[in-house]
């Protein structure tokens, strides 16, 4: 199972890059492997300003559905329109073209409950 090291990880078994004040999230591999095959992404929050925890949509699998946690405050800037058509793109790639939002931070966003990948590995 990979573990990008330039990658911070939630309990949630998520995954986020920071680039300046843009956070990308996506779903971990293990989190598509337990998930099983992804058939449907569900972001009804593009434009809203949530908190941390905050449940910020969904993705549907074969055998069950479930939400997805916003590791970081901040304001859903963009979901990946590619999984509209193609949400099979979680399971074949999930920290490239599987991702799910682009996220504006909120100011100092607490990162002090992110994982690195080692610790994130460390947790499974």
């Amino acid at each position: 199972m990979q573990f990008p090291q330039d990658l911070l990880y939630t309990r949630d078994h998520e995954w986020v890059r920071i680039e300046g004040d843009v956070a990308t999230v996506g779903v971990t591999e293990f989190a598509q492997k337990e998930l099983g095959d992804i058939v449907f992404v569900e972001v009804n929050t593009v434009g809203e300003t949530l908190q941390s925890g905050a449940v910020f949509g969904t993705v549907e699998a074969v055998k069950t559905v479930s939400d997805l946690f916003l590791p970081l405050d901040g304001t859903i800037l963009e979901l990946n329109s590619a999984l509209e058509g193609q949400p099979e793109l979680v399971n074949q790639d999930p920290y490239g073209q599987g991702w799910m939002v682009k996220v504006t931070l909120s100011g100092a966003a607490d990162r002090s409950e992110l994982l690195t990948a080692e610790q994130y590995e460390a947790l499974l």
